[in-house]
C-alpha cells in the first residue's frame, strides 16, 4: 500500500497576513507523515511592482509576465517568500528546504505558446522530477516550492501555483497516495462571495460548468478549479479547498472536488 502524502498549497491574503501565515505554517509543521508546500505570493509581487512604477496585468486570473515583471516575481517568490516560509518552517522543527522549479531540475517548464493572449514568460509545465523529490521526503526533508519554474535553457518562468501544487500532486501519485489541498482565506468555493456561509461542499465536474456559465466561479477560481479536476483525473486521490484550519480540523465547512 502506497504511504500518504500531504500537499498543500497557500496563497491568497494568508501569504500577505503575517499572523495568519505564522499560523499556518506552525499547523503545518504539525501535520504527520510526507508533506509538501507549495505557496503563491501574486498579491505581494503586484505591490512591490506597484511601488517600482510596474503595472501589473491579468487575464482570466493569470498573470501577464513580461522581463519587467519577471524579474519582481522571481524576487519575491524564490527570495523574499520562499526563504522566510522555509525559516519558519525550521523555526518549528520541520526540517523544510525551499525550492524552485529550477532547483535540482525540479520542475521543467516551457514558455507558453502564443495564441490569442501572449501571457510573456509565463511558463506551462512538461515535468516533475518525482524520483528528485521523493529523495527529499525519504530523507525527513519538507520540499518547499514557490511558483517559479525553468525551461532547462537557463530561461526561468512564472508559472501559476495551483498548477505547479496540481502538477506535483500529479507526479507524486506514482509513488504515494495523494491528498490535495487549497488553502486560502475564504472557507471554500462560495455560492456568494459576501457570504462566508455559502460554502459549497461538494463540486462534481458537471457542477462545475453549470457555476461556470452562471458566472459563480469566475477570474481566479477558474484555474484553480481547473487544476483541481485535472490533478483528480491523473492519478490524485482527493482535493480539498478550504481555509487553513482546514489542516487541523476537517469537521469545518471545506469543498470537496470529485469527478
Amino acid at each position: 500500500m502506497k504511504s500518504k502524502l500531504t500537499i498543500i498549497k497557500i496563497g491568497g491574503n494568508i501569504i500577505n497576513d503575517e499572523n495568519q501565515l505564522i499560523g499556518f505554517l506552525s499547523d503545518f509543521s504539525q501535520v504527520e507523515g510526507y508533506k509538501i508546500l507549495v505557496h503563491g505570493g501574486g498579491k505581494r509581487a503586484t505591490e512591490m511592482a506597484s511601488s517600482l512604477g510596474l503595472e501589473p496585468k491579468m487575464i482570466g486570473g493569470r498573470r501577464i509576465t513580461d522581463a519587467a515583471n519577471l524579474e519582481i516575481v522571481t524576487m519575491v517568490y524564490a527570495g523574499l517568500l520562499n526563504k522566510n516560509i522555509t525559516a519558519q518552517l525550521q523555526k518549528h522543527n520541520c526540517n523544510a528546504i525551499g525550492l524552485s522549479g529550477a532547483d535540482a531540475n525540479c520542475i521543467k517548464a516551457h514558455k507558453r505558446i502564443v495564441r490569442e493572449i501572449d501571457y510573456g514568460f509565463a511558463g506551462d509545465v512538461d515535468k516533475v522530477n518525482n524520483d528528485t523529490i521523493k529523495a527529499f521526503l525519504d530523507n525527513d526533508i519538507t520540499p518547499v516550492f514557490c511558483a517559479i519554474t525553468h525551461d532547462k535553457n537557463g530561461q526561468i518562468l512564472n508559472t501559476n501555483a495551483d498548477t505547479i501544487a496540481s502538477e506535483i500532486a500529479k507526479a507524486m501519485s506514482r509513488d504515494f497516495q495523494v491528498e490535495l489541498v487549497y488553502c486560502f482565506e475564504k472557507n471554500g468555493v462560495m455560492m456568494n462571495i459576501d457570504d462566508e456561509n455559502s460554502v459549497i461542499e461538494k463540486i462534481n465536474k458537471e457542477k462545475y460548468q453549470q457555476l461556470k456559465q452562471e458566472n459563480i466561479i469566475a477570474d481566479g477560481m477558474l484555474p484553480k478549479l481547473e487544476n483541481c479536476f485535472d490533478a483528480l483525473q491523473n492519478g490524485v486521490d482527493k482535493v480539498l479547498i478550504g481555509n487553513p484550519d482546514i489542516i487541523k480540523n476537517k469537521n469545518q465547512k471545506f469543498t470537496t472536488l470529485s469527478i
